[in-house]
């Protein structure tokens, strides 16, 4: 798959949606606002947040939260970049359960992490997730069979 590099507009547009998507997160009890937007193959960006329950495990990141949206709302089938702002000083990478539903999206995905600092992430979803598990993994097991 050939990998799609954003514009400098592109990936301003996808820091500001970031950003704009933690001030709507709903975070009481760890008061971590994460806001992430994906850019997907036809140029649309997808802005989620994370939302948080009472009954922690339950709550969801920001990153999962525009890929679901986007998946129903949009039909997502690739995405191309994410962007994910932490209101922290030094930039946070996805958790790794948000890692492996990026990789069923955009397994050559760009990744850009941001935060309140001059510091950012910029890396691909490969580099944070080597020897991913994916659909091609089923695939190949349903080829042998």
């Amino acid at each position: 798959m050939a990998q799609h590099t954003p514009s400098p507009e592109q990936w301003a547009a996808l820091e500001s949606a970031a950003r704009n998507a933690a001030r709507r997160a709903y975070a009481p009890y760890s008061r971590f606002a994460v806001g992430a937007a994906i850019l997907d193959h036809n140029g649309q960006i997808h802005p989620g947040c994370n939302v948080e329950n009472a009954s922690y495990g339950l709550g969801n990141c920001a990153e999962r939260t525009a890929i679901y949206s986007a998946r129903v709302l949009h039909d997502l089938q690739e995405i191309v970049a994410v962007c994910v702002y932490t209101p922290t000083a030094t930039p946070t990478s996805p958790c790794g359960a948000c890692r492996q539903v990026l990789n069923e999206f955009g397994p050559d995905m760009l990744v850009r992490c941001i935060c309140d600092g001059d510091a950012r992430i910029d890396t691909t979803l490969d580099q944070l997730l080597p020897h991913a598990f994916g659909p091609q993994n089923l695939a190949d097991a349903a080829c042998e069979s």
